[in-house]
Order: structure tokens, then C-alpha cells, then sequence
């Protein structure tokens, strides 16, 4: 009998320590109409998912506890209850409209929902404000999945990039509030034009593959797409100070009204940054400042924002020569040359500058119940030059004729300073509708933007200049491109459980280009494309704790002002436009202390771009086209709470980037360096440049109180070839690196909030370079490498504080 009681008890203690209950609801409005695609979430776990057709959510499998949830809609006011719970639970939640018009419309074209069957990666307020420690966007994000960071200083300051699925900002998909980013020419972002942006920004979104890109350059990589600060309702004030290594130091100050009369609302940020680097002069002096003035409504949104930035940054793009590495990790080539005495010296001013400022209007208006109405008009001025001391610069070459002193043998070249110059304007619109009703979510819309460029140089100084006007211009240039876009896209819920997906978006581009560039060759050509990009997929909702997805998508990209300008008298090198086939399969689990996901993706190219693996003398990477090319490979994301206090976060990717038959150019020359040609090497099947097989990332983050953060950062970069030949002597060697971030905040009667950062970077002081450029050719038979590398920081600190008050 005693046994019996006993295992009775058990029985019945199991039963109620593994008793499973639900919880579901229905979300409505005032006057009682669903909510469609709601976010409802369990704070402090990983559960979370959108109402169905009917407003309806089921959380299925919950313990016997208490939750917090947390339910938002677009212009609805944020809802939270926290639920005992003790049996299976059946809710009806009514949200009440928010008194202003939310900023998240804003982005609504361009960002994905949860049902959208694409690969997506969505950062939040508080991770922008825990991650950023002052490094420019790309080392804010270096730890999302497929991420590579690179810098050309070494330390994240400057000159920095970032590439996803191996590919560069140049074919990433880029906007700030819709707006695009990328530059109309070069299709790059220069992070460096735009100091501190990380702390005028709200939320982001990373989509990978082609996305849903709606405005601007097509996706070939990635989309990514940011938020500015949206309205916060109380004044404040906030000073932020952030110092380190190498005489890195970062103030800025920001103030807000906070919402007057419940309408109106006015913000300001100015920012300075100033670092030495690790690279030698490659020095960063940099100011910006960021202001908006809004006005609300329950039903619309005035928003006026201006973004600034101007920076003075020292010439790193050069590299460290292969020779060099071992002996001076430091050491940069750009100003060098041998003064009167036969000493090799350094030009100071060997500087890049430039100012940036975007100015953004925007528009919202909820038309009807269902309908939104979204406008803006943008436009963008840019200056700027590079400043570069040069030896033994022939006359000819800057359209100027010899010099011949009292008799003397004709003097035919010089030494010279010289500015690369360029100024900018662009500007444009961009509209769109939104509709979310009964079963379908849709938004079409469209969008003009023009860009037109100036490119000349001048000389401001010359040892030997004889007759020669003050700023002798020697070339000049113009760009006038026009891209003009039209969209629609529709997510149906075919059934209670999947979700069907169609987007279709047309861009036709006019490009005209007239004029010299610096060596003097006419690069006057016009170019004109029409692009059908459609994309479709399925979300198959399995349960409440498991979604799977399948989506193909087509984009079609034209190239850049450099890639046709490369070609300049080469009909056989002129560049072709891109297609890119993208096939995307996903799979989510998540339960309430785990999160995990994996998206097998296949992109495959025809005539796709790749980096040949050598730059311009301004920077940038050539390219070619190759016929057929393929990346492939597996994303594998996890997210565990393993303690109350204690949380994981981890992502994988495992990749094959691959050029189905690579032809090789190079340079041949005799033993005594005569030149005997090109020759054309067929290699067959290559990696592609700056594509590293394997990168991962891992946050352990521990809290040891409420207060205090701290977490335990690993970037993993598998070897990655710097050009297309998978070559071992043009190879970047795999590297590993940890830092160390520690975060604590408290209050104070006169402050509302402080926070203390201190970061150790490099906590293992790993020697290694996340990027490099390079080439070879053939001597006397023999193939030879040259190469230049970006050395990177050993362990190096960040420091900060904070106060809001």
C-alpha cells in the first residue's frame, strides 16, 4: 500500500510539472473588426507569430506559469497583459488607435512580413543600442549571418565595407526610409560620408538573396534597409562620449521635443570623430549632424529629415604590400615619394574629403480602413575630392606642353598635387499603396529618381609649372542617369495555413555618359535597359512553433559607371547587364527557449560581375563579366536561452561560389621583362574572389543583474581567394576573432539613464587581414603574384558613456 501511495504521487506530480495548456486570442479593434497580421509575442522567449485572416493566434504547448504578452499593429497603440497561467486560456484583446501615425510606414515597401517567404534577419531598437560601439554600420552588423566585415584602417573606423554571400555594398539593395542609398554610378555605399549614422537609426532589416528590393540598384546579395529614429513622446536630451585605441575619440550630443500638443515633433544630433587608426595615416576627422521636424495625426504623418556628414579621411586604399607584411603590419604606401635630398617622405595631405547631405520629405495617410497612402521626395548634393602628390608626371598626360628654360633640354615631366574631383545631385520620389484586408496583404507604387555627376581634376601644385593656370583642369566628365521603377506585390492566405506570394517589379534605366576621364581617352557612350523582375513563393505554416517557405526570384542589374569606363576602347570588354535566378527553401523551429532555422539558397548567374582581384588607382575593384557562375550554400541560425541569465545566439553558412569556367588574362613577359603579350588560360571551374566557403558568429551574453550585459563575441572567416584563378598565393588565410563587451546602466537622480560601455576588441590579439587585392603574371614561364593586404588591429578597446536625461 505504501508503494502504491507513493508511485500514485508521482504519477500525479508528473502530471502537473509536464501539463501542457494553450493560449490563443483573437485580436480586434474597437469597433470589433480582426487585426490581420498582428505581431503577438511571449516576452522573454522566442514565440512569437502574426493573427491569421480572422485575428486570430494559438500558442500551443505552454507550462503552467506566467507570460507577458505583447501584442503591436501598425498605428495602433502597443498592448501588454501578463497571464497567469493555469489551464488552457481563450482571450479577446482590443487595441485602441494610437493618437499618432506610426513611422514604421515609412519602410513598409520596402521590408518583408513574417509570412514573406524569403530569408530575413530583423535587428531591433535595444540590439542597435547594445551592438554599437562607434565602428561605422558595417561592424555594427558584421555578426549577422553570411556577414564579412572588412576594414581598410584596421579598426572599423574610415574606410569600411561589408560583403553578404561574398558580395560587396555595390550589389546590395540599400535605402534609409525607402530612399535608396547606393550611389546612381558606382552603386556603392561609402559608410564614411555618413559619421555615426548607427545612432540616427531605429530598426533594420537584412534580407538575403534578392528580397523583395522595390527602389533603387537590384539585390544581387542582400537587401538592407533602415529605419531612422522614430518620434519619442518626452523631451530628452542625451550626451554620448566613446574613446580607444589609437586616438580614437567620438562625441555626440542629441536633444528632441519630445511630441508638443500630441502633433509636432523636432530632433537634432551632431556628432565629431576622430581616430589616428591602425594603418599609418589613415586617420579619420569627420563631423555630421542628422535633424527632423514631424507632425502627426491618428490617421497621417509630415516628416522632413535631414542626414549631413562631412569627413576628411586619410588614403588607405592602397594596402600593405605582400613584402611588408612580416616586417610592418602599419606601413602605407599613399603620399610617397623622395625629396631634394634623395629621402623617402610621406605627403600629408595624401586625404580624401567629401560632404554629403540628404534631404528627405515624407508623406503618409491612412485613406480608409485597409488603405495607406505613402509619398517622399529626396534629394541628395555631394562634393568632394582626393588630394594625391605624384612623381614624374608627364605634361602630356594633364594636356600641357613641355617646358624649355633658357635653352635647356625640354623639360617634359613634373612633380604635382593633384585633386580627383566630383559634385553630384540627386533626387527623386517615391509613392506607393498599401492594402491589408480579409485574407490579402498588397502594396504597389513606383519611383523617378535622376542623378546627375560631374568627374574633373585639377592641379594645384607643380614643382615645373611654368605657364600653367592656377587649378589647370585636364578632364571633365559627366554622368545623367534616370531609373525609373514600377511595383506590385501581393501575400494571399490561401488557406488557413499557407500563404501565397507574387511580387513583379519593372525598372528601366537611361544612362548617358560624355566627356574625358583622367587619361585623356572620350568616354561618351548611352545606355539604355528594361528589366522585368518577378518573384513568387509559398509559406506553409506547419504549426505554431514551425513555418516553412519556398521562393524563386529574378533580377536583372545594370552595370556601373566603372565597369563601362574600365572598357573604354575595348568593344570585346564593354560590359553586359546581370540576371540572377535566386532559389530560396527555409525551414523555422522555435519553442519557448529555443529558436532555430535553416535556408538553403542557389543563386545562378548569367554574365554576373566578379571583382577581378585588382583596383583602380581610386580604390575601387575592377571587374569582369563571367558567363556562368553559381553560389550555393546553407544558413543555419540558433538562438537559445540556456539560463534565466544566460543566452546564445549563433549563426553558420556553408557556401560554394563557383565560376562554371573561368578564363584567365594575363600579362607575359621575357626574361629581361621584354613584353610578349596576353594570353588567355582556360581554368575551368573556380571560386569566386572574396567568397569565403565558411563564416559563422556566435554571442554568449550573460546578465549578471538587470543592469549589467556582458557578452562573448566569436567571428569565424573560412579562406577566401582574392581573385577568380582559386590560386593558394593569392588566398586571404582563414581567421578567428573575439572581442569582449561589457554594458551597464543605472539611474541617477540627475540623469534618467546612464550607460557604460567598455569593449576589448581582438581579445586574443589574432594577426590577420579580412581583405586584399592582387593579380600575377608571367615571367619567363614562371607565374609570379604581386598582392597588397588590409592588416587588421590586434587587440585594441573601445570605451564609452552615455547620459539621457
Amino acid at each position: 500500500m505504501k508503494h502504491f501511495f507513493l508511485f500514485s504521487c508521482f504519477v500525479l506530480l508528473s502530471a502537473v510539472a509536464f501539463s501542457q495548456y494553450s493560449l490563443s486570442g483573437t485580436v480586434v479593434n474597437e469597433q470589433g473588426e480582426a487585426l490581420i497580421g498582428a505581431n503577438v509575442l511571449i516576452e522573454n522567449s522566442f514565440l512569437g507569430m502574426a493573427t491569421n485572416s480572422k485575428g486570430e493566434f494559438t500558442f500551443n504547448g505552454l507550462k503552467e506559469g506566467s507570460y507577458m504578452l505583447k501584442i503591436s499593429y501598425l498605428s495602433y497603440q502597443a498592448y501588454s497583459q501578463n497571464i497567469q497561467l493555469t489551464k488552457s486560456e481563450k482571450l479577446k484583446f482590443t487595441l485602441k488607435r494610437s493618437s499618432i501615425f506610426s513611422e514604421e510606414i515609412l519602410v513598409q515597401s520596402t521590408r518583408v512580413s513574417n509570412k514573406t517567404p524569403m530569408a530575413f534577419t530583423a535587428i531591433s531598437p535595444s540590439e542597435i543600442a547594445d551592438r554599437n560601439s562607434g565602428e561605422d554600420i558595417p561592424y555594427l552588423l558584421e555578426n549577422q549571418p553570411s556577414m564579412v566585415s572588412t576594414s581598410e584602417t584596421g579598426t572599423g573606423f574610415g574606410y569600411t565595407g561589408m560583403r553578404i554571400r561574398g558580395t560587396d555594398a555595390s550589389r546590395i539593395n540599400i535605402t534609409v526610409n525607402g530612399i535608396p542609398l547606393n550611389d546612381s554610378e558606382s552603386h556603392g555605399v561609402y559608410w564614411v560620408n555618413m559619421p555615426d549614422f548607427a545612432n540616427s537609426v531605429e530598426t533594420i532589416q537584412i534580407q538575403r538573396g534578392v528580397g523583395t528590393s522595390t527602389n533603387g540598384a537590384a539585390a544581387f546579395g542582400a537587401s538592407v534597409n533602415f529605419q531612422t529614429k522614430s518620434v519619442d513622446k518626452k523631451p530628452y536630451g542625451e550626451l554620448n562620449s566613446t574613446f580607444g585605441s589609437f586616438g580614437t575619440h567620438k562625441e555626440n550630443v542629441k536633444v528632441g521635443t519630445g511630441l508638443i500638443n500630441d502633433r509636432f515633433s523636432f530632433n537634432v544630433r551632431l556628432s565629431s570623430l576622430k581616430s589616428d587608426g591602425y594603418i599609418k595615416r589613415g586617420f579619420s576627422d569627420h563631423r555630421s549632424f542628422a535633424a527632423s521636424a514631424a507632425y502627426y495625426s491618428g490617421r497621417s504623418l509630415l516628416k522632413f529629415q535631414v542626414i549631413s556628414g562631412k569627413q576628411r579621411t586619410g588614403i588607405t586604399w592602397w594596402g600593405v604590400p605582400q613584402e611588408k607584411l612580416e616586417t610592418d603590419r602599419r606601413y602605407n604606401p599613399a603620399g610617397k615619394y623622395t625629396d631634394a635630398d634623395g629621402n623617402t617622405q610621406f605627403y600629408n595631405g595624401q586625404t580624401d574629403n567629401y560632404l554629403q547631405t540628404h534631404y528627405q520629405l515624407h508623406y503618409a495617410h491612412e485613406l480608409t480602413a485597409g488603405w495607406n497612402f505613402n509619398a517622399a521626395l529626396h534629394y541628395t548634393r555631394g562634393d568632394g575630392y582626393y588630394e594625391q602628390y605624384k612623381e614624374d608626371e608627364d605634361f602630356a598626360d594633364y594636356q600641357l606642353p613641355d617646358i624649355q628654360i633658357d635653352g635647356s633640354a625640354a623639360i617634359s615631366s613634373t612633380k604635382l598635387i593633384r585633386r580627383k574631383m566630383m559634385g553630384n545631385d540627386f533626387y527623386g520620389f517615391t509613392a506607393s499603396m498599401h492594402y491589408k484586408m480579409n485574407r490579402i496583404t498588397a502594396a504597389f507604387g513606383t519611383s523617378w529618381n535622376q542623378y546627375k555627376g560631374e568627374h574633373f581634376g585639377k592641379i594645384i601644385w607643380a614643382k615645373w609649372a611654368n605657364n600653367m593656370e592656377k587649378n589647370h583642369q585636364w578632364y571633365f566628365n559627366e554622368g545623367d542617369k534616370t531609373d525609373f521603377t514600377a511595383f506590385a506585390k501581393a501575400n494571399f492566405a490561401f488557406a488557413e495555413k499557407l500563404n501565397l506570394f507574387a511580387d513583379m517589379q519593372y525598372r528601366k534605366i537611361d544612362y548617358q555618359m560624355s566627356g574625358k576621364d583622367d587619361d585623356l581617352n572620350n568616354l561618351g557612350q548611352s545606355h539604355l535597359y528594361n528589366f522585368f523582375n518577378p518573384k513568387a513563393g509559398i509559406y506553409l505554416t506547419i504549426s505554431d512553433k514551425q513555418e516553412a517557405y519556398f521562393s524563386f526570384a529574378v533580377a536583372n542589374r545594370e552595370p556601373t559607371r566603372s565597369n563601362f569606363k574600365d572598357a573604354t576602347g575595348d568593344e570585346n570588354a564593354t560590359p553586359k547587364p546581370e540576371t540572377l535566378y535566386d532559389f530560396e527553401l527555409g525551414y523555422n523551429y522555435r519553442r519557448q527557449k529555443v529558436n532555430l532555422s535553416v535556408n538553403f539558397y542557389y543563386m545562378n548567374y548569367k554574365n554576373q560581375l566578379v571583382p577581378t582581384g585588382e583596383k583602380s588607382n581610386v580604390g575601387y575593384d575592377i571587374m569582369t563579366n563571367v558567363s556562368s557562375s553559381y553560389r550555393a550554400g546553407v544558413e543555419l541560425s540558433a538562438a537559445v536561452i540556456l539560463l534565466k541569465r544566460l543566452n546564445w545566439n549563433a549563426n553558420l553558412t556553408f557556401s560554394q561560389n563557383k565560376i562554371k569556367n573561368f578564363v584567365n588574362y594575363a600579362d607575359y613577359y621575357a626574361a629581361d621583362w621584354s613584353f610578349l603579350g596576353h594570353n588567355a588560360n582556360e581554368m575551368g571551374e573556380t571560386d569566386i574572389a572574396y567568397s569565403p566557403q565558411v563564416v559563422a558568429s556566435s554571442i554568449f551574453q550573460v546578465r549578471l543583474f538587470k543592469a549589467l550585459n556582458i557578452s562573448f563575441i566569436t567571428k569565424y572567416v573560412g579562406e577566401q581567394f582574392f581573385d577568380n584563378t582559386s590560386s593558394s598565393d593569392r588566398k586571404l588565410d582563414a581567421y578567428l576573432v573575439n572581442n569582449l563587451a561589457i554594458n551597464y546602466r543605472f539611474k541617477i537622480k540627475q540623469a534618467s539613464e546612464i550607460k557604460l560601455k567598455f569593449q576589448i576588441n581582438n581579445l586574443l590579439d589574432a594577426k590577420y587581414s579580412n581583405n586584399a587585392y592582387g593579380g600575377n603574371w608571367y615571367e619567363a614561364g614562371t607565374e609570379k603574384t604581386w598582392a597588397y593586404y588590409f592588416p587588421q588591429a590586434g587587440i585594441n578597446f573601445l570605451g564609452g558613456i552615455s547620459l539621457r536625461f
